[in-house]
C-alpha cells in the first residue's frame, strides 16, 4: 500500500479491496482453531489502517466489503451470502457499525495531523519568508524574495510594483516582454487599495491577481502573482498565503521607505551640523585679517598722499570692507542656526523701522525708485529694530541688484491679528520653482554676481524668530514680490503713564 495521504479516486478504493482480500487469505487458515470474534477484530483492524492510509471513503467501502467477506468466508452456511443462525445479523451489523466509527474516527485524526503538518510547514516557510525579507536591503532583493517563494510554494510567477519618482510604478523583478500593460491593473489596484483579479485578455500574459501592499501607514505598491490556471491564484488556500505575503511585503517596502527616509535626515543634519561649524571656523578666522586689513587700508591712504596710492588704498579698504560685511553674514547665520541669537524686542511702529533701513542706502545708485506705501495707522509690532533693519535691508539690497530699472515698491496692511509687509520690483522675477529655494543657504540668484546668499536664509530666520513667514512669488505683470507676516500682538497703553 503505498503511503499517499489524501490519496483518493478508483486506486484508492482498489487498495481498499486488496487489504480486504489480504485479510480474508491471511485469517482463513485461522478458521476453527480461533474463535470468529477474534477474525472479526482483525476485520476491523484492516479497516482502521485502511482509513489511517487512504482516507474515510475508502475506510467505509473496506468496513461494508469486510462484513460481506466475513459472511461469504466465515459464516454459514460458507461460500454464501445466507446466514443459517439470525444471531449472525447482530455480528454483522455491530462489525459493521465498529468498522464505520473506526474508518471515520481514524480518517479524521489522520486528516487532522495532515492539516497540522502542513500548517506547520506553512509556518516555517512563512518565517523563513519574513527572516528574508528583515535582511533586504533593496527593493529589487525584495522582489526577488517573494518571486522565488511563490514559485517554490503555489507554483505562480509573481512580482512587486512599487511607485516610482515619475508618478509610475517599476516591477521588481522586471515582467517578460509584453506585459507592460498589466500596469493599468496595477494602478488601479494602487489607487483602490482593494484586491483586484484580472483574465489573460487584461494583461496580455496569464490570469492573475492584484494585492495592494497596504502598510500601517499608506499602501506601499502591489504584489502581482499569475499563472496559466486562474485557479492556482483563487483557491481559498492561495489567496490566504498570497494576503500573508503581501502583509509581509507591505511591511518590508515599509522598512525600506523609512530606512531611507532615516538615512537621509541622518545626512542632512550632519551636513548642517558641518556646515554651520564651518560658518562659524571661517568667519572667526576671516574677521580679524579683515579688520588689520582695513586699517592698514586707511593709514596707508594718510601716509602716501599720492592721488594713485590713495586710490588704490581706497579701492583695497572698499573690497575689504565689502569681505567683512558677508562674513559678518556668515557669522550672523551660524547664529542664528544655533538658536544663540536673543531678541531685544520692543513695542514700536513699523515706520521707523522702515525710515531707518532706508537711511542706509542714502546716496547709493537707485534709492530714488525706491517707493514707500502709506504706513501710519499701523499697530504697533513687537520688534527687535537692528535685526529686523537687517531682513529689510537684504530685501532692498537684492530688488536693486535684480531689477536695477523700475520702481521698487515697499507697503504694509494689517490683515486681522497680523501685519503683512510686501516688497515688489519690476525685474526678472524668480525662475519659476525656485520660490522656495532661493532662502536656501548659498542659493544665489541667476543674475547675481556678488554674495554669498546669505542674505535671504538671515531674512528667514529673523522673521521666524519674530514667529512670523516670509515667502517669494512672482508677480503677474512680472517681477519678484516679498511677503512677511508677522503678528500684531497688542501692545500696552500708554494712558496714564507720566509725563516727562
Amino acid at each position: 500500500m503505498p503511503n499517499a495521504p489524501g490519496q483518493r479516486g478508483a486506486v484508492a478504493y482498489l487498495w481498499a479491496a486488496v487489504v480486504c482480500a489480504a485479510t480474508t487469505l491471511l485469517t482463513l487458515p485461522l478458521l476453527g482453531h480461533v474463535d470468529l470474534a477474534n477474525i472479526v477484530m482483525l476485520f476491523l483492524l484492516a479497516v482502521a489502517l485502511v482509513a489511517l492510509r487512504l482516507g474515510s471513503g475508502p475506510a467505509v467501502f473496506a468496513a461494508v466489503l469486510g462484513v460481506v467477506m466475513f459472511d461469504f468466508f466465515f459464516v454459514q452456511p460458507r461460500l454464501s451470502l445466507t446466514v443459517a443462525d439470525s444471531q449472525y445479523l447482530i455480528t454483522f451489523g455491530v462489525m459493521l457499525a465498529v468498522g464505520l466509527a473506526i474508518g471515520q474516527l481514524t480518517a479524521g485524526q489522520r486528516e487532522k495531523a495532515e492539516q497540522a503538518s502542513a500548517r506547520e510547514a506553512e509556518t516555517q516557510a512563512l518565517y523563513t519568508l519574513a527572516r528574508d525579507l528583515a535582511g533586504a536591503f533593496a527593493p529589487e532583493q525584495t522582489g526577488e524574495i517573494i518571486a522565488t517563494f511563490l514559485a517554490a510554494r503555489l507554483h505562480v510567477d509573481a512580482c512587486l510594483w512599487l511607485p516610482a519618482s515619475d508618478g509610475g510604478f517599476v516591477a521588481h523583478p522586471p515582467l517578460p516582454q509584453g506585459a507592460s500593460s498589466a500596469q493599468s491593473r496595477v494602478a488601479e489596484t494602487y489607487a483602490s487599495g482593494e484586491t483586484m483579479l484580472f483574465a489573460a485578455g487584461e494583461s496580455q500574459y496569464e490570469p492573475g491577481i492584484a494585492l495592494p501592499l497596504r502598510s500601517a501607514q499608506a499602501t506601499r505598491g502591489v504584489l502581482l502573482a499569475h499563472c496559466p490556471d486562474a485557479g492556482g491564484v483563487c483557491t481559498p488556500d492561495a489567496r490566504r498565503v498570497l494576503d500573508v505575503v503581501a502583509s509581509l511585503a507591505a511591511i518590508a517596502v515599509e522598512r525600506l521607505h523609512y530606512s531611507e527616509v532615516a538615512q537621509q535626515a541622518t545626512v542632512a543634519v550632519e551636513s548642517e551640523r558641518l556646515r554651520n561649524a564651518l560658518l562659524a571656523a571661517v568667519s572667526h578666522d576671516l574677521r580679524t585679517p579683515l579688520t588689520v586689513l582695513v586699517g592698514l587700508a586707511d593709514a596707508l591712504a594718510l601716509r602716501v598722499p599720492d592721488g594713485e596710492a590713495t586710490a588704490d588704498a581706497t579701492a583695497i579698504r572698499d573690497q575689504a570692507l565689502r569681505l567683512s560685511a558677508q562674513v559678518n553674514k556668515l557669522l550672523d547665520m551660524a547664529r542664528l542656526r544655533t538658536g544663540n541669537v536673543v531678541l531685544r524686542r520692543e513695542w514700536q511702529p513699523l515706520e521707523e523701522v522702515v525710515g531707518s533701513t532706508l537711511a542706509h542706502f542714502e546716496g547709493l545708485p537707485g534709492v530714488g525708485r525706491i517707493e514707500v506705501g502709506k504706513l501710519d495707522g499701523l499697530p504697533w509690532l513687537s520688534l527687535d529694530a537692528v535685526l529686523f533693519e537687517r531682513v529689510l535691508c537684504n530685501l532692498v539690497e537684492n530688488a536693486l541688484k535684480h531689477a536695477p530699472t523700475g520702481p521698487i515698491r515697499l507697503a504694509a496692511a494689517a490683515d486681522g491679528d497680523t501685519v503683512e509687509i510686501t516688497l515688489t520690483d519690476t525685474g526678472p522675477g524668480i525662475a519659476t520653482g525656485d520660490e522656495e529655494r532661493v532662502f536656501g543657504l548659498f542659493e544665489r540668484g541667476g543674475g547675481e554676481r556678488g554674495g554669498v546668499g546669505l542674505g535671504l536664509p538671515i531674512s528667514r530666520a529673523i522673521v521666524a524668530a519674530h514667529g512670523g513667514s516670509i515667502v517669494a512669488t512672482n508677480q503677474p505683470g512680472g517681477g519678484a514680490c516679498f511677503r512677511i507676516r508677522l503678528p500684531a500682538g497688542e501692545a500696552p497703553s500708554l494712558e496714564g503713564m507720566p509725563d516727562d
